[in-house]
């Protein structure tokens, strides 16, 4: 497979999908504040999801093993269930949960809501397969995968923090958005929450920017790939 050419035409799709979701928004009558109505029809994101299950199809599992949009109910521990984006299950056991996220403007007002969004679901998902909500499945590949729209905003440098009491992190001194983005999801990886993440920054025009080579796709799929490969060969009676 090429990754990088399928890569493109993902995001490619990714753009074209929320400009048609504007178009029938405004067709309707309908229209949402701000970009809102680009995102509302909940499809923009399924061109990187068939791209995934491809990678996963050609690591060795059937694709009936891949779930999205439909089965995509997991068991949580602080709540019921919670759905994921694209879910693998494999003979009864759970293989990968991946969750696929975008920003396209007003990034400085919700990048504190996608941080926490991020680690609670992971958490609240690990603490469940500790308790056993997943049977005999091994440790799950949990991944993240995070579109940025590539703009001025996201690569101005912000300046000042509002420290009260204590000191932010150093690390996050004279940082652009993009850059935040960066760490939060490098250390997602870093503290085991989530078992890969990938960072993708984009235009309008689909000219694709990839900022941290650990954050890369190609180092995305393949940690996906391997981790599939791992499960299939491990299964009960392979050798």
């Amino acid at each position: 497979m090429d990754v990088e050419t399928r890569l493109q035409d993902a995001i490619e799709k990714f753009w074209e999908g929320r400009r048609k979701q504007q178009r029938k928004q405004i067709d309707s009558g309908k229209i949402d504040a701000g970009t809102r109505g680009a995102v509302t029809g909940g499809t923009h994101m399924g061109a990187l999801e068939v791209l995934v299950t491809d990678v996963l199809i050609e690591a060795g599992l059937k694709r009936l093993d891949v779930r999205s949009r439909t089965a995509i109910e997991l068991p949580g521990y602080y709540r019921p269930e919670k759905k994921w984006d694209l879910v693998v299950v494999s003979e009864g056991r759970l293989v990968a949960a991946i969750e696929f996220k975008s920003m396209v403007g007003s990034v400085g007002k919700n990048i504190n809501n996608r941080a926490e969004e991020a680690i609670g679901n992971a958490s609240d998902l690990w603490v469940a397969y500790r308790e056993g909500r997943f049977g005999n499945s091994p440790a799950p590949f949990l991944g993240y995968f995070f579109l940025l729209q590539n703009d001025a905003e996201v690569q101005r440098v912000q300046r000042g923090f509002k420290e009260p009491h204590f000191k932010v992190d150093p690390i996050f001194e004279k940082s652009s958005y993009g850059k935040r983005y960066e760490i939060m999801c490098r250390r997602f990886v870093l503290e085991r929450l989530y078992t890969s993440a990938c960072l993708i920054l984009t235009t309008p025009e689909a000219v694709i920017s990839q900022p941290a080579e650990d954050l890369s796709f190609q180092r995305f799929a393949g940690a996906l790939k391997g981790h599939a490969v791992t499960f299939l060969e491990s299964r009960p009676g392979e050798a």
